[in-house]
């Protein structure tokens, strides 16, 4: 009988430490989307190339630029915040990363963009932010073979994740060149990334809801953005 017991291996329970874990990295990965939906309405919602809003933002074009700066900071620190607190589950530093780019891009915005910033900068952080999350997508997919939806959903954000990489590599080395002049077309790039990063961000906070676990091994894999 001993020996029986001996072979008995007691599952881990959920502690009251791992539901606050759970439950913050839920609303960091909330407002990440949040604040990236928010940019990205932002950004396809400018028509003219002087940077005016088919809405009125109570802003000058500098002002709406550092809103914008202001919101793309908020959002990587949330980021990092998400990687830090997941830090124990293995390749979260890749998400700390990409909160780190998206933090820069953020305070370029608000401080260095009156010098005149050159779009191909904010390519380079925008592959950055793409690259690193590609590669947990894909690394935290693996870990998912008993979670096929999560698995090829994951699987399905790295692979877009890096087609974005890709794109903007190729404005960085301009091998895709785009229109002279046109900052709507430029606009609509960034605003598209954001997008993507809000529906990762909200998508990842509803799986990690949906599987429950005590540890789940998607607590950092999506950015920001998500």
């Amino acid at each position: 009988a001993a020996a029986c017991c001996d072979r008995i291996q007691i599952a881990p329970t959920r502690t009251a430490g791992a539901t606050i874990e759970v439950e913050l990295i839920h609303m960091l990965l909330v407002l990440c989307g949040l604040l990236d939906a928010i940019v990205s309405i932002m950004y396809l919602l400018t028509r003219d190339a002087d940077g005016s809003l088919t809405f009125r933002t109570g802003f000058s074009l500098l002002g709406t630029i550092v809103f914008l700066g202001m919101l793309t900071l908020a959002a990587g620190a949330c980021t990092i915040a998400a990687g830090i607190w997941s830090s124990g589950k293995g390749r979260s530093w890749l998400l700390v990363l990409n909160g780190i780019a998206c933090s820069v891009l953020g305070v370029t915005y608000i401080y260095f963009v009156r010098f005149g910033v050159s779009f191909r900068t904010i390519a380079i952080l925008i592959v950055a932010m793409a690259i690193s999350i590609g590669i947990y997508a894909f690394a935290t997919a693996r870990t998912l073979r008993r979670h096929l939806t999560a698995e090829w959903l994951l699987g399905a954000a790295g692979v877009a994740s890096f087609g974005f990489a890709c794109a903007f590599l190729a404005f960085v080395f301009r091998w895709i060149k785009l229109e002279p002049g046109s900052a709507v077309q430029t606009l609509r790039w960034m605003g598209s990334y954001f997008a993507f990063s809000a529906i990762c961000m909200w998508g990842l906070a509803l799986r990690l809801r949906s599987l429950d676990l005590t540890y789940p091994p998607i607590l950092a894999v999506l950015p920001s953005g998500s």
